[in-house]
């Protein structure tokens, strides 16, 4: 992570997709991600495997209903990497905003 905050490991569309779904919720099931960032499952895996690689989620795996699932959190270390990214992309938003009112 860069010291202004800002996380290229985060930033791709579907990892920062995915890390905002984890903020808002304890964990999520990989289907539930899967249809929200509108990914194959394996385009799904390899975004979900590069987070856990960075230490922003964990996997957790279980059978439910006779089917291995799989589920995903984000770890303290993730959840405080996203929050110091947001921010990064909120000041570039301000910035931006003044830019444009000149």
């Amino acid at each position: 992570m860069s010291q202004a905050g800002f996380d290229p490991v985060i930033h791709a569309p579907a990892r920062l997709q995915i890390m905002g779904v984890l903020a808002g919720v304890q964990d999520a099931e990989f289907a539930l991600l899967r249809d929200t960032v509108q990914v194959s499952d394996s385009v799904l895996s390899k975004h979900l495997a590069q987070l856990a690689d960075a230490g922003y989620i964990r996997l957790r795996k279980a059978t439910q209903d006779g089917r291995q699932r799989t589920w995903a959190a984000l770890t303290r270390e993730g959840r405080r990497a996203f929050v110091q990214h947001v921010k990064a992309l909120q000041i570039m938003a301000r910035i931006a905003d003044r830019l444009a009112a000149e």
